[in-house]
């Protein structure tokens, strides 16, 4: 049960009414409130409260909050949760960029244009857009889980379509097997966040996102590494196909796999909360939630939405690149491909670092702002390096300036999600990193024509100089964010449980047991 302020301040003489309202909690729990309070303060200890004078003394109240009798407690599953998460992610992301990595051979095999091969990467961030809203009324109304089976199955069909088309007349196949593999991305790219604050603890919460999110810098990772490994740049066209069926069935194997322990292991929730905030949100009532009062919540919210567009140019920028990065490297360095590949997992690999740190950092710190206009600014400054050295003739060069970049830039996205959790609190973590995703699949788009377009007419520094003029727009608007730490928030209140001695002070204790709290908002 829980106390809604309604937008009144809570003075002395709206005592009455607030005894009333916790004599009928007392009378729905069967607590024993005939002259004190109890309040649980661990698994079976209860502290005192005197309701009967000292209230009158507390003059800076605000707002009581009264939340159910509930423990919190942290699963040792919640690690294999995350596990068979990230296999999921990185299995798809593998899909999304098996092609452009090396676009020019398919380009050869097919007989199609290099716009042809960016589509089968761009139609991911394409198709994330009409169907995110719809992925996110069935996250909010059916569960995790359902989400998570529904996107495995996805994933393995739209593989299998794929081990067909090996074939240089089957490319409109192929396009519609990445269609049903890119159906499969809009039920990942959420859900990060979302696992974490239902499986994991507040002092692990960030980590855990930043671990969900490195499945699928993992898979991008594999996804640059492999293809030109297994897929030699040979003239015979059977050969050719030979080695791309082996790239084929390989994924189609894994899919298949990770779909089938989706199925039997993931669950959905623990069954009790990990952290203070969970409790809270588990106590709202359902219609205090609905899904289009939640995403217009959103949309008023200012520093979200500012959030939301920074978020979009930087994670656009990164998808621009991922795509496009076949084409720069093998227009300065011809007959790269192998190291394109490697320079594509240099970028990931260091970005996968920078995520965990990240991560590490804001479950340390929670310094949420500050960090993200830090990484922001410093992905702008590894543009700009990577941009102005990417035509020296120094393959070692680019590497070093790639990694730089990689670690700065994807090391944003676990970063983003989190600062929207943070925001937008008690919102679905679901919904607000849609929001984020859908912000990012449309600045995909825009950036990857675009500077696919620069490029091919003036070339790729050009192109480059593009996405460094929209990180400085968002890094910009990332410091006009302003820092609203509601989760923190909730968990800090909920963790404080304060007792009035007889004296009519105000003394504090840890609760660790999450369970009747009475928050005491102040006045501001």
């Amino acid at each position: 049960m829980q106390q809604k302020p309604q937008g009144k301040r809570f003075h002395r003489n709206n005592m009455s009414s607030q005894n009333e309202f916790h004599q009928d909690l007392c009378d729905d729990g069967g607590l024993d409130c005939s002259q004190t309070r109890k309040e649980r303060t661990g698994c079976g200890e209860y502290s005192q409260l005197d309701n009967s004078s000292n209230t009158s003394e507390i003059t800076d109240i605000d707002t009581v909050l009264i939340f159910p009798l509930m423990e919190t407690k942290l699963y040792k599953r919640r690690w294999l949760m995350l596990f068979i998460f990230s296999a999921y992610s990185m299995s798809n992301a593998f899909m999304w960029l098996q092609y452009s990595i090396i676009g020019n051979i398919f380009m050869r095999f097919y007989n199609i244009d290099s716009l042809a091969i960016d589509w089968l990467s761009m139609i991911f961030f394409l198709t994330y857009i009409p169907l995110i809203l719809p992925v996110m009324w069935v996250l909010d109304n059916r569960g995790i889980r359902d989400v998570v089976v529904v996107g495995a199955a996805f994933n393995c069909i739209g593989a299998w379509i794929k081990t067909g088309t090996a074939h240089p007349d089957m490319f409109d196949m192929t396009l519609f097997g990445q269609f049903v593999c890119s159906i499969a991305t809009v039920f990942i790219l959420g859900i990060p966040s979302r696992l974490a604050s239902l499986w994991f603890g507040q002092h692990e919460v960030s980590t855990a996102c930043a671990v969900g999110v490195l499945g699928n810098q993992m898979g991008i990772a594999i996804g640059f590494l492999l293809p030109p490994i297994l897929v030699p740049n040979v003239d015979d066209m059977d050969e050719l196909a030979y080695y791309i069926r082996i790239m084929f069935y390989t994924s189609a194997g894994v899919a298949t796999l990770i779909f089938i322990l989706v199925v039997i292991v993931f669950q959905e929730k623990p069954e009790l909360p990990p952290s203070q905030s969970q409790v809270q949100a588990r106590s709202t009532p359902p219609e205090e939630n609905s899904y289009m009062s939640s995403i217009l919540r959103l949309l008023r919210n200012k520093s979200f939405m500012l959030l939301m567009v920074s978020y979009g140019l930087n994670v656009g920028c990164f998808y621009s690149i991922s795509t496009l990065l076949n084409r720069m490297i093998i227009d300065q360095y011809p007959g790269e491909e192998v190291n394109a590949g490697r320079i594509g997992l240099t970028i990931v690999v260091a970005g996968m670092a920078g995520s965990l740190i990240c991560g590490i950092w804001l479950d340390k710190t929670k310094t949420y702002k500050q960090t993200a206009l830090a990484v922001y600014v410093l992905s702008l400054i590894g543009m700009v390096i990577y941009t102005f050295t990417l035509n020296l003739g120094y393959l070692w060069v680019v590497f070093v300036t790639a990694g730089t970049l990689g670690f700065f830039m994807t090391g944003y996205l676990p970063l983003g999600f989190e600062f929207a959790v943070e925001l937008t609190y008690p919102e679905s973590e679901g919904t607000s990193s849609g929001l984020l995703n859908c912000s990012a699949q449309i600045f995909g788009i825009i950036f990857t024509i675009s500077q696919g377009k620069i490029i091919d007419r003036w070339g790729t520094f050009a192109g480059n100089i593009f996405l460094c003029i929209f990180l400085l727009i968002g890094s910009i608007l990332t410091g006009l964010i302003k820092s609203d730490l509601r989760r923190q928030k909730a968990n800090l209140q909920q963790a404080e449980v304060r007792t009035v001695s007889p004296t009519g002070s105000v003394t504090s204790g840890k609760d660790y047991g999450a369970t009747a709290t009475v928050h005491w908002q102040r006045q501001s």
